[in-house]
């Protein structure tokens, strides 16, 4: 097996939520497998939205807002796997991850130096709201960035009606998360 980079990029402002439980399970799974992990907790940065200026690349960053992105964005591009965990704000992720997908638009970009293309991702998403369709929307937006980027979905645990910290303890998918990790 040969080891890859993942980076665990967490939605939630909990600390100790249902879908950071999530994160850390596939974490040790990973770990254990002896891959290279890194974690970025978007709620605990500043990440503005994208301003549409279209100055990406001009000095030689994807971006030149000065925020956490420059942090997050390295992050991302020397990573092979990436995992999002977050749970679901009104049917889709919480707006700290929003804000950091739609700066992905850099990466679209004709100027574009360090293309994003060929990763593998794993969806780790949870939601107060009973049954499985209210996850349709945060997976259609997955699906479009995959399509966009060449990227590939390699895992996902999607769980419903878990909404107070450790309801997720009640179910499947912490070992669920733990698994996808150790068989990357």
């Amino acid at each position: 097996m040969m080891r890859k980079n993942i980076l665990v990029v967490t939605g939630s402002p909990r600390k100790h939520g249902n879908s950071a439980a999530m994160a850390d399970a596939f974490m040790r799974g990973a770990q254990e497998a002896g891959h290279k992990l890194e974690r970025f907790d978007m709620a605990f940065h500043h990440i503005a939205g994208c301003t549409a200026c279209d100055r990406c690349w001009d000095d030689g960053r994807a971006c030149c807002i000065k925020d956490d992105w420059q942090e997050f964005s390295d992050k991302l591009e020397h990573a092979d796997v990436v995992v999002f965990a977050y749970p679901l704000y009104w049917s889709t992720m919480p707006a700290q991850i929003k804000a950091a997908i739609d700066r992905l638009y850099s990466y679209c970009s004709a100027k574009t130096i360090r293309p994003l293309t060929g990763k593998e991702v794993v969806l780790l998403l949870c939601g107060e709201c009973e049954g499985q369709q209210i996850f349709r929307e945060s997976l259609s937006i997955h699906e479009g960035i995959n399509q966009y980027f060449d990227w590939k979905t390699v895992g996902t645990v999607t769980v419903d009606g878990v909404f107070e910290c450790g309801a997720i303890q009640k179910t499947d998918a912490l070992s669920r998360a733990e698994e996808i990790g150790a068989t990357l």
